[in-house]
């Protein structure tokens, strides 16, 4: 996860080697914003070094180059997201209420880091072009073991009577496209509905909505599921 660091006072700089935890933070922070904004190749470190408030030598010191330093934010980004889900992922909950948890979970982990959808925007695209040094990795590392367990969590929901037979291959990327899809469309949203879809009341209505929707498309009504466990359907 790109950490949100508490603002320094103007004459306090992370600029020193011996500050190495809060200096590389610092960096992944302002780095993470500047690449969301513009892309890689938009990004400028002049700017990354002037946001984290260090000098560019200590920023080279701790990340080579600009590839480099990109690479650290998506795995700083992704791995803040595969460790909040596999909190959930890993709990002993019954199906359904693990798969809200899961959703939950997701869904407050964009709305905490809006950096997210635009950093896998950008990622995707430049994958799209053959440009990405490391979309390999994101997808092994990440994508594919979220999805992994969460296709395990459905496929047991399903064989409970709990979930409907649904293809995970179709329902996770939905479920994942309903959350990003809020944040990285908010400008246009704002246009088409007239009003700011980010404040704190309105993403709140939001996470109850998508809780809402998944639940109806997804779990089984209770007759429906005793039926099923009975052995009549």
């Amino acid at each position: 996860m790109v950490r949100v660091l508490p603002s320094l006072p103007a004459s306090r700089r992370m600029g020193s080697r011996g500050q190495p935890e809060e200096s590389r933070a610092a960096i992944l922070q302002a780095a993470g914003q500047e690449f969301a904004e513009h892309g890689i190749a938009g990004a400028r470190t002049d700017t990354i070094a002037r946001e984290a408030r260090v000098n560019k030598a200590l920023l080279y010191y701790y990340f080579k180059d600009k590839e480099t330093l990109y690479g650290a934010v998506l795995d700083e980004a992704f791995s803040g997201l595969k460790n909040t889900v596999f909190r959930v992922l890993d709990s002993d909950l019954p199906p359904r209420e693990k798969m809200m948890a899961y959703v939950g979970a997701y869904f407050d982990f964009i709305a905490s880091n809006q950096i997210y959808p635009r950093l896998m925007q950008r990622e995707m695209m430049r994958a799209r072009e053959g440009q990405s040094q490391h979309i390999d990795k994101v997808i092994k590392t990440y994508i594919q073991p979220i999805f992994a367990r969460v296709s395990e969590l459905m496929r047991k929901g399903i064989a409970d009577g709990e979930f409907r037979p649904v293809n995970p291959a179709h329902f996770v990327p939905s479920m994942v496209a309903m959350i990003v899809f809020y944040f990285s469309s908010a400008p246009m949203m704002q246009k088409v509905m007239g009003f700011n879809p980010l404040t704190a009341e309105r993403i709140a209505e939001r996470r109850a909505a998508v809780l809402d929707f998944i639940s109806a498309a997804l779990f089984r009504p209770t007759s429906a599921r005793n039926a099923t466990q009975g052995g009549r359907v």
